[in-house]
């Protein structure tokens, strides 16, 4: 998520005219690149050495974005701010505009989600996940398969993270994505369903909505 933020801010900066999901899918394939050169090393690991090896990666990230300041357009503190967002010249800074865009977007990588699940490359993904040694039995290229998981899962929380830091924050430093953020990432993953897709919103429901909505009924 980190990634994708500051990858978006850059872009965003420093490439003049660049629409904004121009900006977004720069953003993911960013995030998609960090995510392959990590996930090189980490293809054997599984498990708790697999959790181990991500947490090093977001600890690198969050000491490189605070230690070179041209991430940040040399900002003391750090902090980036969401920059004016509009789509065909429709400005989307109004709270309205900010929930649409994200609907938008989550509804979009859904569908092809979606769509990649049922094809062949979401088959390999099933096989490896249930049985990496069947899998390659019957000649599922597992490395490439492990590194293509990477790669498109980083894609996605990348530009989930533009949309954090964007749309809902407005503005972020590196320490806002920290330990809490990742872990409540993977309880939505757990309480919703390892595969499942309609899990990831009801885990996400729970973690997220719930306590809000709690919240809201505890004031009356």
């Amino acid at each position: 998520m980190t990634v994708g933020a500051f990858a978006a801010y850059n872009f965003n900066l420093r490439v003049e005219g660049l629409p904004l999901a121009g900006t977004m899918i720069l953003a993911g394939i960013s995030a998609a690149g960090f995510g392959v050169v990590f996930g090189l090393p980490s293809l054997r690991l599984r498990g708790f050495y697999l959790a181990v090896s991500t947490l090093a990666a977001q600890f690198f990230v969050q000491w490189a974005l605070t230690k070179f300041g041209w991430f940040s357009n040399d900002n003391p503190s750090g902090v980036i701010s969401a920059p004016h967002l509009a789509v065909a010249g429709l400005s989307l800074d109004s709270a309205t505009g900010r929930y649409l865009l994200s609907v938008t977007t989550v509804m979009v990588l859904t569908a092809l989600v979606w769509r990649l699940v049922n094809s062949a490359t979401g088959r390999n993904f099933i096989a490896v996940r249930d049985n990496e040694t069947a899998a390659r039995v019957i000649g599922v290229p597992v490395l490439r398969t492990k590194l293509l998981a990477f790669a498109i899962s980083s894609f996605i929380i990348g530009i989930a993270g533009v949309l954090w830091a964007f749309t809902y924050l407005r503005t972020v430093e590196p320490a806002g994505f920290n330990l809490d953020r990742s872990f409540q990432i993977l309880f939505i993953i757990i309480i919703g369903g390892l595969a499942s897709i309609r899990g990831a919103f009801l885990g996400a429901a729970f973690i997220v909505v719930l306590p809000l909505f709690l919240s809201r009924l505890g004031a009356f």
